[in-house]
């Protein structure tokens, strides 16, 4: 059977990821004289670090970790469904430990081109497909249609968490400096970058912005809707009601985001997407 490997964007805790039959590496995270894993730290006191004026940080999975989760499944065929290249070390770390695996004929490193929501339902499908005995280039090749037919918002409420990542197209962070606006970013097709998407007043416009768009795709049945929210479960609410009334059809899933990616989009930030089914 074809093992299938993720990181934390996938939002799948080690422990979620081990009953699931799934190896979650998670990423790590630091703040003020705190460091931790992704998904392993007390959010309360996380944001209360930041409330403070603590600045988190977060960076790849240990290599050797990902070396030993690669290691532990010699003989058979690995597929490891990494976060998005350009948004973090993670999938060049992961490729890294790939070239020092004594099975690295055997491992496969797949470039999600996305995050979190449908990084998840990747690698959801990839171990279904895997355990109804499905070969490994069959479930890649299901990967690479999922990868293009995916698409990520993000509504920021402080910006600078995004700007100081440097993970923005110079168009993008130009908008950083708009006070009392909402800024719309969205991930990039090559999922590296994220590029202005447009600038409003409010969330509510912000919001429907952003269903003008889906609108033109015919979002329903065969989509799935994933609303990530950095403690901010009352907005990721509204915005699955509001969803719900224009795209009756339309399954809408609400996740929490872990330290990981409040490092990247800050508190209170709201992430909306999108996969084909």
């Amino acid at each position: 059977m074809v093992r299938i490997i993720t990181d934390s964007s996938s939002l799948y805790t080690v422990e979620e990821g081990r009953d699931t039959g799934i190896d979650s590496v998670p990423l790590s995270v630091s703040i003020g004289d705190c460091h931790g894993r992704d998904l392993q730290m007390d959010m309360p006191q996380f944001y209360k670090r930041i409330d403070e004026g603590q600045i988190p940080t977060s960076s790849q999975p240990p290599i050797g970790e990902v070396l030993d989760t690669y290691e532990k499944y010699r003989g058979e065929p690995i597929i490891n469904i990494s976060m998005a290249d350009g948004l973090s070390g993670t999938y060049e770390s992961a490729c890294s430990a790939r070239a020092m695996a004594k099975n690295k004929e055997d491992i496969t490193v797949f470039n999600s081109r996305t995050l979190c929501g449908p990084h998840r339902y990747m690698v959801d499908q990839a171990h279904r497909m895997a355990g109804e005995g499905r070969e490994k280039h069959e479930i890649l090749k299901w990967l690479e249609e999922a990868a293009r037919n995916t698409e990520s918002f993000l509504i920021p409420q402080d910006f600078s968490f995004l700007k100081r990542g440097g993970r923005l197209t110079p168009v993008a962070a130009a908008i950083g400096s708009l006070l009392k606006l909402k800024p719309v970013v969205k991930l990039t097709e090559d999922g590296r970058k994220l590029d202005k998407f447009g600038v409003k007043r409010t969330m509510t416009a912000a919001v429907d912005s952003i269903i003008g768009h889906l609108k033109k795709k015919e979002l329903g049945k065969n989509h799935l809707m994933f609303l990530s929210h950095a403690g901010a479960p009352e907005d990721a609410a509204a915005v699955k009601r509001r969803m719900a009334e224009i795209f009756p059809e339309l399954e809408i899933l609400i996740l929490e985001l872990g330290p990981a990616f409040v490092t990247q989009g800050g508190p209170r930030c709201l992430a909306i997407q999108y996969i084909n089914r």
